[in-house]
């Protein structure tokens, strides 16, 4: 017999969640203030939890802002479940597109956008001086390391060479220069709202993926999807994961647990011969991008937790063969181009306590990391996750329950291994893009209220601080 949960006592669960989360922001922004000079300075964060500084401030992207989290707060949540599927994707991420846009407006066009990948620590900044790839390769981690007299500036030292790769690779084809390098990173960065929801239709949760959709393109991770390298990966790495959930899903699944008041749950079946014919091809797909995603940041080989994640909740692991011929491929390219992953790996730990890291107090960022991730995400996600991760849910390996534990432990592992100290808001979008859909187990009754929470909680920091990204 399936328990139905007395719906006042899950609201409670969503409100505490979303209380706790608010209270641990709160004291996150409010230690470091009671805290002396020098240990404020240490944190290099002027606005901890969040890197940046307080500049209360509105732009020309104010009311546009304004007006798209209105319309979306208003209308989203009846569009997502009424349009068809693939208006549905176009619709969502021209929007979530337009929100990236107007909130980097809110600090102006070169100091929200174009100036962003512009600063010399950045990865176009590196790009004049690669005349050789396979030169920039073969040295790539001989410059890992700083106080050489040709290190690799910060960013790039601190990510594999697939980072400078594609940038590179960017210039080659005419699209030089930070704008052009700031443009691609936002439409690859949007594009993850809609691999979210690619991945759960695939593993037959279609209605948790309309549910998601307008969380996932009103989210405040916005901010800085414009403008990082970071959106980039979250793209790359978004669409590893829907891919490999093409290929393991099955269409035609059937629904259980039709009694009202109780969420239906996903019962995979046969896959349709045209989803047979796919799935080798996109299981390889999957496999090229998640290798690749490897190449990009170090970090990123904790999405293999979404892969395990994906192939629970479709029961098969059919694609996990074609998946890792698919990665080995990448690593096996990068390899005989003259970089090893992992010399790389133990090089950028030593470079990252020669840098601000050896300074920023673990004490305070282990949990001030969460209270950034909580900045990101909304409250809205917090308020969702007692829903989603549910044990009773979880044994019965709903596969966006799944996603969202995966994005959990992986956003955990990231924070004990101390290689992220502070700037997760930016670090963990890959991450993030998944614990966005948790809101899917939200109840329809409350969607709107807790939309308008997000919006509102994305406004609040782009007009009352100045992010560094």
């Amino acid at each position: 017999m399936i328990e139905i949960a007395d719906p006042r006592t899950r609201f409670r669960g969503e409100l505490l969640g979303a209380v706790g989360a608010a209270l641990l922001v709160a004291v996150a922004f409010t230690v470091p203030q009671l805290a002396g000079e020098s240990w404020r300075r240490s944190l290099f964060a002027a606005a901890a939890p969040i890197f940046g500084h307080w500049s209360p401030h509105i732009g020309w992207g104010t009311l546009p802002a304004l007006a798209l989290a209105a319309a979306v707060v208003a209308r989203g949540p009846a569009l997502a479940d009424r349009l068809p599927w693939r208006r549905l994707l176009t619709v969502g991420y021209l929007t979530a597109v337009g929100w990236v846009f107007a909130l980097a407006l809110v600090d102006g066009w070169r100091r929200g956008f174009t100036a962003r990948l512009a600063d010399g620590h950045e990865y176009p900044a590196e790009v004049p001086g690669v005349t050789d790839i396979p030169a920039m390769l073969d040295s790539f981690a001989d410059r890992i390391v700083d106080g050489q007299p040709d290190s690799w500036t910060t960013h790039v030292s601190g990510h594999p060479p697939g980072a400078l790769l594609f940038f590179v690779m960017l210039d080659r084809i005419g699209l030089g220069g930070s704008t052009w390098a700031g443009i691609v990173c936002v439409l690859a960065g949007c594009s993850a709202p809609i691999a979210v929801a690619v991945a759960l239709r695939a593993l037959d949760a279609e209605d948790r993926a309309r549910r998601a959709l307008p969380f996932l393109v009103l989210a405040p991770t916005a901010i800085w999807i414009a403008v990082s390298a970071d959106a980039l990966f979250a793209g790359v790495t978004a669409w590893a994961v829907a891919l490999l959930a093409v290929a393991a899903g099955a269409r035609s699944a059937h629904l259980a647990g039709s009694a009202p008041g109780i969420d239906r749950l996903p019962v995979p079946g046969p896959a349709p011969p045209m989803a047979r014919r796919t799935a080798i091809p996109a299981a390889f797909a999957a496999g090229v991008l998640f290798g690749f995603g490897i190449y990009l940041n170090y970090g990123l080989i904790l999405m293999g937790l979404l892969a395990v994640a994906v192939l629970l909740g479709a029961r098969t692991a059919r694609p996990l063969l074609p998946a890792v011929l698919g990665a080995l491929v990448v690593v096996a390219g990068f390899t005989a181009a003259g970089f090893w992953w992992l010399d790389g790996y133990h090089l950028v730990v030593e470079r990252y306590y020669q840098g601000i890291a050896a300074t920023r107090p673990y004490g305070y960022w282990w949990w001030g990391n969460f209270a950034a991730t909580v900045c990101a995400v909304g409250l809205a996600t917090a308020a969702a996750l007692t829903r989603a991760l549910a044990p009773s849910r979880l044994r019965t390996l709903d596969p966006a329950a799944l996603l969202v534990a995966a994005a959990v432990c992986a956003v955990a592992a990231a924070d004990l291994s101390g290689l992220s100290k502070a700037e997760t808001e930016r670090i963990w979008l890959p991450f993030d893009m998944w614990l966005l859909a948790a809101t899917a187990f939200l109840p329809r009754g409350h969607v709107r209220s807790w939309l308008a929470v997000q919006a509102t909680g994305a406004l609040l920091l782009v007009h009352l601080l100045l992010t560094n990204w």
